[in-house]
């Protein structure tokens, strides 16, 4: 008798629950770090705009200073919905694979859905070359960054070995703008930072941190060059917590593959770039990101 009971008030929990989540008294947005925090939020304004006139609901914009901020609100379910890259959706996954669930992802202009992890120097540096940077300093970005960090450092090691003998300090900047900062001031020798490789060099390429911070009037890229260029990365995806009710997730999702058309200066801004527009994507495409983030993490 007791165990028909306790199962009955297991049911009426769960059922409980999953009516909770079908309505929403809020829509909250996560925007990964690595950028200044106001510029962050400028950026956005215009998705919290239309995310809250669509969905009828508060939306509330949150903005914290690294990566993990964001993917530990999706996975503690204090954050709704973000455009992470595919290192931090992969981080995500392998800690709690019911938790988020990637719907879209920004294209390229040319249609396709890969970007690089772009290796660079002052150009007066006299560094052309990985060989050039042997002793210099380098500088990643985030730890959970994919382009700043996950894929340069395991591509780079497989090309030079231990990078702590290769370079004389190899440290984090905390993001991607602060690391070209720090290489365009003189800080730091080599950076790694995040484009389409698409476009032209002098206008930081057609979408990406560089063209983000050409935009902001920060660098000048005639005085950087490129040193390195990684193998293609899936362009991280718009994910939400799996929890969602669907007609939040298709409200949001038909605003994102709308806006190209609807208001390309939004999506310029929360993409970076020039760009392709938002299009669906399924979880399979970054199959093989996640299978490095779990032999990492074993």
């Amino acid at each position: 008798m007791k165990t028909i009971l306790a199962a009955a008030l297991m049911t009426t929990a769960l059922v409980a629950t999953a009516q909770a989540e079908d309505k929403i008294t809020e829509f909250r947005i996560g925007v990964l770090g690595g950028e200044n925090a106001q510029d962050r939020v400028t950026e956005n304004q215009c998705l919290v705009d239309y995310v809250q006139k669509a969905l009828g609901v508060p939306v509330k914009l949150y903005t914290p200073a690294d990566y993990d901020g964001v993917i530990q609100g999706l996975l503690g379910g204090t954050i709704d919905f973000a455009n992470l890259g595919a290192s931090g959706y992969a981080k995500a996954f392998v800690t709690d694979p019911n938790a988020v669930e990637p719907l879209a992802v920004t294209a390229n202009p040319d249609g396709s859905y890969v970007y690089y992890s772009i290796g660079f120097a002052r150009k007066d540096s006299g560094i052309t070359s990985l060989a050039d940077a042997k002793g210099k300093t380098l500088n990643f970005g985030d730890p959970n960054s994919t382009s700043g960090y996950l894929i340069p450092n395991i591509e780079l090691t497989q090309k030079l070995g231990d990078l702590t003998k290769y370079f004389s300090k190899v440290a984090f900047s905390g993001g991607h703008e602060q690391t070209i900062v720090a290489v365009y001031n003189k800080q730091v020798d080599m950076g790694v930072s995040w484009a389409d490789g698409q476009g032209n060099w002098e206008d930081g390429f057609n979408n990406g941190a560089f063209r983000k911070a050409v935009d902001a009037g920060l660098i000048d890229m005639n005085n950087l060059v490129e040193i390195w260029r990684s193998k293609p990365i899936p362009n991280g995806p718009w994910v939400f917590r799996k929890v969602l009710p669907q007609d939040v997730k298709a409200k949001v999702l038909a605003l994102l593959e709308g806006m190209k058309t609807t208001d390309p200066k939004c999506l310029y801004n929360i993409a970076g770039g020039d760009n392709g527009g938002v299009v669906p994507i399924t979880a399979d495409y970054y199959d093989s990101i996640v299978a490095v983030r779990r032999a990492q993490s074993n």
